[in-house]
């Protein structure tokens, strides 16, 4: 009897066969289900990730070309005459920079590649990247030369020696002007009018904003004369001032004025000079001569 108990539990009636076979044919369809889609997610995951490379590759290729576009082209200048924004772009730490001006203030100048390393303390690979771009006054050039015994005789040299006393800027007339080499009477006269504009020169760089004036003139002509006595500017504030007192400025449109004017009117006071490069048009490379004339 026992047996045939134990006999009776693995006798299935014809529905309850065909539930089992079912069951079995569920399962081993899931399964195969199971092995499809991972090898297609598989498919797809190789090709997502190609995609992904090439699309990658085309965004790096776009930063290039928009680092390369966005780049500063260094032209030669005077490393006596380094603004801070000129210092920022040349790489140069803030301390660098101010090295720099502490020595100027002092009335004196960098006359060598070696010595303006040892005023500023800047790294070796800073300066062989920007040392290629100084070009030094004449006469410094000149006293090199001689002083490593090249010859120069036969050439009638101006008197640039160290102990040339420099002249204000401010009150030369446009006949001592014409004293530099590339400075003839219609660019003497156009820098006097471009300093009565201003009311007068407050930084020796606004020399390097007169109309048709090369950089390398701007520096001859800084060997002789400079900013010596400052005019006393009323500065406009900006967050009060309208778009025709803000066009008096020389460096401010009527347009980029007014758009000063419909920026504070939409998001109030300016509270920092940096908001400035915010407004269309806004001339942000002169930003440093502009504040001379602003108040916030």
């Amino acid at each position: 009897m026992r047996m045939e108990n134990f006999k009776s539990h693995f006798r299935f009636n014809k529905q309850e066969r065909s539930g089992i076979f079912y069951l079995l044919f569920i399962i081993i369809a899931l399964q195969i289900g199971f092995f499809v889609l991972r090898n297609v997610t598989a498919e797809r995951g190789d090709s997502s990730f190609w995609l992904d490379s090439r699309l990658q590759s085309e965004i790096d290729s776009l930063k290039a070309r928009s680092q390369q576009k966005d780049s500063v082209k260094i032209y030669p200048f005077n490393p006596n005459y380094i603004t801070d924004y000129k210092g920022y772009t040349l790489g140069m730490s803030i301390d660098e920079i101010d090295r720099l001006h502490r020595f100027r203030k002092a009335g004196k100048f960098v006359n060598s590649v070696e010595g303006f390393q040892e005023v500023t303390g800047v790294s070796d690979s800073l300066l062989r990247a920007i040392s290629p771009y100084f070009k030094f006054p004449d006469w410094v050039q000149k006293k090199e030369r001689t002083r490593r015994g090249v010859a120069t005789s036969g050439i009638r040299e101006r008197n640039y020696g160290v102990n040339l006393e420099v002249r204000d800027l401010n009150a030369v007339t446009a006949q001592e002007l014409q004293e530099i080499d590339g400075i003839g009477e219609t660019l003497s006269a156009r820098i006097v009018k471009f300093r009565n504009r201003l009311g007068g020169f407050l930084v020796n760089e606004q020399l390097y904003d007169v109309y048709g004036l090369k950089p390398e003139v701007v520096e001859r002509t800084l060997g002789r004369f400079q900013v010596l006595k400052k005019p006393v500017v009323e500065k406009i504030n900006i967050n009060t001032a309208s778009a025709k007192s803000l066009s008096k400025l020389v460096y401010i449109q009527k347009g980029v004025a007014e758009s000063i004017v419909n920026y504070r009117n939409d998001n109030g006071n300016l509270v920092s000079f940096d908001e400035l490069s915010k407004i269309e048009n806004f001339p942000i490379e002169k930003i440093d001569r502009i504040k001379l004339y602003l108040a916030l």
